[in-house]
């Protein structure tokens, strides 16, 4: 059997982007004929600003981010409840091999179950704990996949030994969104204390959510900005 492997990492790459802050300003100003006239970051900024205060949200649509992340396919999963603005392209398990990556649990991950199943508050647990956790996810892992790999040395097509594998296995996938459907998905995948709405996402998803965010306001600052100060509520 091939030796599996364990990791916690979980990896977000901007592959490319289209527009800024003055695109956003420029698809804006177009309602008044103004979008050809040269503003600063200071002028864009301040325009931004009131588009995000008063919930003006197509000039955000004008621009696009995409993502590679690599991550457990649970994870991968959660993105898939995000479809306005969003276009996926995913490893597919039907012509290709996947690789035997699997997902365990770092220390600082809260792994106890607290609240209730429709509103869950997973609490820190004994370091013992995520060891014991570990230890049976591993087993689960090694066991599946020595399944899957006899399966496809039986000559069982990729597409039919896959349902053996669990959600922990690693996939890759594209992400392309734009700056509007971004913050729809920051707002409810980053818990912050001074967020309007508080929200508990999956741990996993907010580590993910947290590398994009960073990215995204390196490149649209006055937009990130003007989310952050009006309660990171996408506009």
């Amino acid at each position: 059997m091939t030796d599996i492997e364990l990791t916690s990492d979980l990896t977000v790459e901007l592959v490319q982007q289209v527009g800024d802050d003055a695109a956003i300003a420029r698809a804006a100003r177009v309602s008044t004929g103004a979008d050809k006239t040269e503003h600063d970051f200071a002028a864009n900024a301040k325009l931004i600003s009131y588009l995000m205060k008063n919930r003006h949200g197509s000039p955000f649509e004008h621009n696009s981010m995409t993502f590679r992340i690599s991550a457990p396919i649970f994870v991968i999963r959660e993105f898939m409840r995000h479809r306005i603005g969003w276009s996926y392209n995913e490893v597919s398990a039907r012509y290709k091999k996947l690789e035997p990556r699997f997902y365990v649990y770092p220390e600082r991950r809260p792994l106890v179950q607290s609240g209730s199943s429709a509103h869950p508050d997973i609490q820190a647990g004994a370091p013992e704990l995520t060891a014991k956790t570990n230890a049976g996810v591993t087993k689960a892992y090694q066991s599946s996949w020595r399944t899957y790999e006899a399966l496809i040395k039986q000559g069982v097509a990729y597409e039919v030994a896959r349902t053996v594998l669990p959600v922990g296995i690693y996939s890759d996938m594209y992400a392309t969104c734009n700056a509007r459907s971004l913050m729809a998905f920051l707002s409810l995948r980053v818990d912050e204390a001074e967020s309007t709405f508080q929200t508990k996402p999956q741990w996993e998803i907010e580590q993910v959510a947290r590398q994009m965010e960073s990215k995204f306001a390196s490149i649209f600052r006055a937009t990130w900005d003007a989310f952050d100060l009006n309660g990171r509520v996408a506009p």
